[in-house]
């Protein structure tokens, strides 16, 4: 590569060129031949050749779920020549769980609480009606399950306006997740990035909603827009690698249980 060709910085990350794809460092190959589950204090760990994998953060990759961590083998064990990250979900959630999220669970909880404060369901259409009328059929039941099951009701409007919601509406989401473990704060994370609504992601972990029924909930706005407007390939592309990481962390949750 040739100097101009690099970040500006003086780094080896590579600025896009017109005309050329930026160069990817090549992904590392398979070293090891056997994968599997072990259990070792209370936990399960995933060995390679008889050794324990560690996280990025150098902790043993040690999960509270049997069938959580066969889940993660079958990804390393899936692996052919080279170790593709994009291909393991499972195996970066849990890195995620053990490294960035075990030692600061109120801060993630707090944080997916503040989803809520401005959750996707609360801010609706003006217009057309057509749209007004799909957000409130899919939007309003899971606001009166909230208000049901978590003693939380929320004010909604029209329009991209701020809302102040009730305090104590955004309290009774963070009760729901008062004591709740890292890998399960782990996956409820990145439903409730993806989605933009933490009420989805808890109606979906509390078994209200199935993972079809989320996923359509949260994108009640692009599928309208697509329908109006046509497909585009490279939206498409974006919106199968979000739907992807959703699902994984939703099987998460569903493996954590079992």
């Amino acid at each position: 590569m040739s100097r101009d060709e690099k970040s500006p910085n003086g780094g080896s990350e590579p600025r896009k060129i017109p005309g050329k794809e930026p160069l990817r460092a090549p992904l590392p190959k398979r070293f090891y031949t056997t994968v599997a589950v072990e259990a070792r204090d209370g936990r399960y760990a995933v060995l390679l050749d008889g050794r324990a994998i560690r996280t990025p953060g150098k902790r043993e990759l040690a999960l509270p779920s049997e069938a959580l961590a066969s889940a993660v083998a079958a990804e390393w064990e899936a692996q052919g020549e080279r170790i593709d990250p994009a291909t393991m979900p499972l195996t970066r959630l849990a890195n995620s769980a053990i490294d960035g999220v075990e030692d600061r669970k109120n801060e993630v909880a707090d944080d997916i609480a503040a989803f809520a404060a401005s959750d996707l369901l609360c801010y609706r259409a003006e217009a057309p009606e057509a749209l007004v009328r799909r957000q409130a059929e899919s939007w309003n039941p899971v606001l009166a399950w909230a208000g049901r099951e978590l003693g939380a009701d929320f004010v909604l409007r029209a329009g991209l306006m701020p809302i102040e919601q009730p305090p104590e509406a955004v309290r009774a989401v963070q009760g729901a997740l008062s004591g709740v473990d890292a890998f399960s704060l782990a996956a409820l994370h990145v439903l409730t990035t993806i989605s933009g609504s933490a009420l989805l992601a808890l109606a979906l972990w509390r078994g209200y909603l199935t993972v079809d029924e989320a996923w359509s909930a949260a994108n009640v706005d692009e599928t309208w827009q697509r329908e109006q407007w046509g497909r585009d390939e490279e939206a498409e592309a974006h919106t199968a690698a979000r739907r992807a990481e959703f699902e994984a962390a939703s099987r998460c949750l569903r493996l954590l249980r079992r």
